[in-house]
């Protein structure tokens, strides 16, 4: 399995939060399987995605969708992605 994972800001994340919402048939044609959303504390605006997707070819022909650049621009984000994607090396519980 692998993992997406965009930090980027928004100019509003409630505004951010319904296009992700309407845009998850596009992660699930690409073989997204779920995901998890994190916010910054000083600027609830900065927002992480963390999304699982069966492969990492998957994951690349998401991040490629030309779907998602206009879903972005209309979301409001308004500062360039960082992007990774990754495959889990380990994980541990305290």
């Amino acid at each position: 399995m692998a993992k997406v994972i965009v930090q980027h800001h928004a100019a509003d994340y409630d505004r951010w939060h319904a296009v992700f919402t309407e845009h998850e048939a596009v992660r699930r044609q690409h073989g997204g399987t779920g995901h998890a959303l994190f916010r910054d504390v000083q600027d609830p605006n900065l927002t992480i995605f963390v999304g699982d997707f069966e492969t990492a070819d998957g994951a690349r022909a998401f991040l490629h969708d030309p779907s998602l650049q206009a879903a972005m621009a209309h979301a409001g984000v308004d500062a360039a992605p960082q992007v990774w994607i990754v495959e889990e090396a380990e994980t541990r519980s305290y």
